[in-house]
């Protein structure tokens, strides 16, 4: 009975983190691409500015709590 409880307690600790995972979120940044000079590169076909873009994470701000006057010191 023993070895039942365990092995049913191991199999959920096991598949709660795949359950909880969640893919990060992200966000899509494009900066121009420039030449030796500082001018941007222009695409030839497009007549426009070539772009070097990534996926980023996005991270959350965590607030924190000010401390007291007393505890700095």
């Amino acid at each position: 009975m023993k070895h039942m409880i365990f092995v049913a307690g191991l199999a959920l600790a096991l598949s709660y983190p795949v359950l909880a995972a969640e893919a990060p979120a992200t966000k899509k940044v494009c900066v121009d691409v420039q030449g030796k000079d500082g001018k941007p590169v222009m695409d030839p076909k497009t007549k426009k500015p070539k772009q070097d873009c990534k996926e980023v994470k996005v991270h959350k701000k965590h607030e924190g709590t000010k401390l007291d006057e007393a505890k700095k010191k």
